[in-house]
């Protein structure tokens, strides 16, 4: 998974995740930040909490403050992600 920064301040950033098939980004959190997955292109499985939903070009995620959450490109195709972050954790 290659990530690449598009926008940072000291409040929040925005970050590509380009995803080929097969790669992920375990499954981890953020206490006091939220996390948003934007599915630029490609297909990819996301996780929040307990809960496992497919992702296609122009769907969005969120993943609240404090809840574990986790992507993977579960399909053939790569896939890239528009992810926002804010607050920017410490």
């Amino acid at each position: 998974m290659k990530k690449i920064a598009v926008f940072d301040s000291p409040h929040m950033f925005y970050d590509l995740y380009a995803l080929l098939p097969g790669q992920m980004q375990k499954v981890h959190s953020h206490e006091g930040s939220d996390k948003v997955y934007l599915v630029l292109a490609g297909e990819v499985r996301v996780q929040v909490g307990d809960e496992q939903a497919t992702l296609t070009t122009g769907q969005a995620t969120r993943a609240p403050a404090g809840e574990e959450h986790g992507v993977w490109n579960a399909s053939e195709q790569p896939a890239v992600l528009l992810v926002v972050m804010a607050p920017r954790p410490s």
